[in-house]
């Protein structure tokens, strides 16, 4: 792969340009209901629960009395954006700013691929990835907390101190982004992320009554309907399960005998997740320049796939840190990546376009878990494999070309 063209789309800069120009549009007239995409109505939670909470939160106070608030303190900033465009309605502002994110994301995507050593697949994965999850991407705030992960990923290797005030920023938004530093080599980073996320954290604890409580209102949830353990569920209800499907603390979850054991199982294997990331972070022995782009993508993967909540909305996350690993060209995530953008496509389809399916645990919509869900183990693995052979195991001994021209004639011969 030579200059800013690669195997995947042998197409120039305004080729890039013009995909992620006409797909945005299309998102845009999507959440705008300028056209009505199928399934249920992906912009409700904006209209309703984000419209909800900004008229508590700018009054001062976080939504004590709301379990669906499961969110750090600074998540009220991506919550209260939106009064940043007084002239548009909530929710239209909202899209607005979510597209503007998106749009800060692919510039910064853009801009880095055309540096020496880069490539401009990282750009690529996400103006075609996005688009593959639908309108659910404008109606959450999560491709707003991407757009900070983005650029602290990007920013790493030159500036440490810039991705840790980042990272710390991104952690007290959506918690997630704390997993960034798996691959940080630095002390500055990890001294800016604790210095940043205190000074917001105290910020907000001493500003806003009720900041923390999402850590009491994340306690008692069930097991989601689209998790990878919800797949025990959705068979076992064909053999007289007799648990129930409901709405709870904000998304639809299994609820009934065995949830319980089935989400500590979930925590068990998050906790194996951390264990091998810990391993890992002892036995490296190289950090090559895409290093801690690619320990992020696999520490996310695996919180991701093992967690006991897989919301549409978490795939974003994956593409934006799939995007960034791409963005070097001797990454060796091509393959999970592929399996990433393969596993968008299908969430799209299990949710909005076919949900009433999973929810009724049919054969459509199981099989539509088990696919998306399967995709990611493997995704997950290979990830993990790949990041193992290129950092922890004895890279292949080099030949030198002379001793390699005498075994090509032993060989011949």
């Amino acid at each position: 792969m030579t200059g800013t063209r690669g195997a995947w789309f042998p197409y120039g800069p305004l080729a890039l340009l013009g995909t992620w120009t006409v797909t945005r549009v299309l998102l845009l007239l999507f959440v705008f209901k300028v056209y009505v995409f199928p399934g249920p109505d992906v912009t409700s939670d904006v209209f309703v629960i984000y419209q909800g909470w900004y008229e508590v939160l700018r009054d001062g106070t976080f939504p004590l009395d709301d379990v669906t608030w499961q969110y750090p303190p600074a998540a009220a900033l991506a919550i209260l954006s939106p009064a940043l465009l007084p002239t548009l309605g909530y929710a239209q502002a909202f899209f607005v700013l979510a597209c503007v994110a998106d749009l800060v994301v692919f510039a910064l995507l853009f801009y880095a691929g055309l540096r020496p050593g880069k490539s401009l697949r990282g750009a690529w994965v996400w103006a075609v990835g996005v688009p593959l999850l639908g309108p659910t991407v404008y109606a959450r705030y999560d491709v707003m907390v991407t757009a900070v992960a983005v650029a602290a990923l990007l920013a790493g290797a030159r500036h440490p101190r810039i991705m840790g005030m980042l990272t710390g920023f991104g952690a007290l938004v959506k918690v997630w982004p704390v997993l960034l530093l798996v691959g940080a080599v630095r002390r500055r980073a990890w001294v800016a992320a604790v210095v940043t996320a205190a000074v917001i954290a105290a910020v907000f604890g001493l500003a806003m009554p009720g900041a923390f409580s999402f850590l009491t209102f994340q306690r008692d949830r069930g097991t989601e309907v689209e998790s990878l353990g919800s797949l025990v569920f959705h068979v076992a209800r064909g053999h007289g399960w007799d648990g129930q499907v409901l709405l709870n603390y904000g998304s639809v979850e299994f609820l009934g005998p065995y949830v319980d054991v089935v989400s500590t199982a979930a925590l068990v294997l998050t906790g194996l997740a951390f264990g091998w990331l810990l391993l890992w972070r002892l036995r490296v022995r190289r950090f090559l320049p895409h290093t801690l782009a690619d320990a992020a993508f696999v520490a996310v993967l695996m919180f991701t796939t093992t967690s006991r909540v897989i919301s549409p909305q978490y795939m974003v996350w994956l593409v934006g840190l799939a995007a960034v690993c791409l963005c070097f060209r001797r990454s060796g995530m091509t393959l999970p990546v592929v399996l990433v953008l393969a596993a968008c496509f299908v969430t799209v389809l299990e949710f909005p376009v076919w949900f009433s399916h999973v929810v009724g645990s049919d054969l459509l919509g199981v099989s539509l878990l088990f696919a998306r869900n399967g995709l990611l183990v493997i995704a997950t693995v290979l990830a993990a494999l790949e990041l193992w052979r290129s950092t922890v195991s004895d890279p292949a001994p080099r030949v030198p070309p002379q001793a390699a021209r005498t075994q090509e004639s032993l060989a011949s011969s």
